[in-house]
C-alpha cells in the first residue's frame, strides 16, 4: 500500500502541481483547502506526512498544525510547512507551531520530494 501525504493547500495550481509531482512518484494524496477540512482529514484518515501550507482561509497553517498536534494520534506524523512565508523568523515560527520542516515556495520539485521522501523514512530507497 502506497504512504499517504495529505496536502493542504487553497490554491488548485499549487494541488495539481503536487498531484503531479507526489502521485508520480507513487504516493496516494489527500487533500484539504484550509485548516478546518485538514483537521477533519486527519480524523478520517491518518495520513503518513502532512504538507501544510501557512496562509490558508478560514484557519491558518499554523493554528491548523498546533491542533493537530494535540491527538496523540498524530504526534508522530511530520508536518512539513510548504509556504511563501520566508522572512526572517518565519521558519521559526512554523517549527514552534509543530511543523517539523519548512520547504518554501517556489520550491525545487526534487527538493521537496526529497523532504518527502526523508519525512517518509524512505531516504535508503533512493541511494
Amino acid at each position: 500500500m502506497s504512504q499517504c501525504i495529505l496536502v493542504v493547500e487553497d490554491q488548485e495550481d499549487n494541488r495539481q502541481i503536487l498531484r503531479d509531482l507526489l502521485g508520480n512518484a507513487g504516493y496516494e494524496l489527500t487533500e484539504a483547502e484550509n485548516g478546518e477540512e485538514a483537521i477533519a482529514a486527519v480524523d478520517r484518515r491518518r495520513p503518513d506526512l502532512i504538507l501544510m501550507d501557512i496562509q490558508l482561509p478560514l484557519m491558518d497553517g499554523y493554528e491548523a498544525t498546533r491542533r493537530i498536534r494535540t491527538n496523540p494520534d498524530l504526534k508522530s506524523v511530520p508536518i512539513i510547512a510548504v509556504t511563501s512565508y520566508a522572512l526572517s523568523g518565519d521558519e521559526a515560527k512554523a517549527l514552534a507551531a509543530g511543523c517539523d520542516g519548512y520547504v518554501t515556495k517556489p520550491y525545487s520539485p526534487r527538493d521537496l520530494l526529497g523532504a518527502c521522501l526523508f519525512s517518509c523514512g524512505l531516504m535508503a530507497t533512493i541511494a
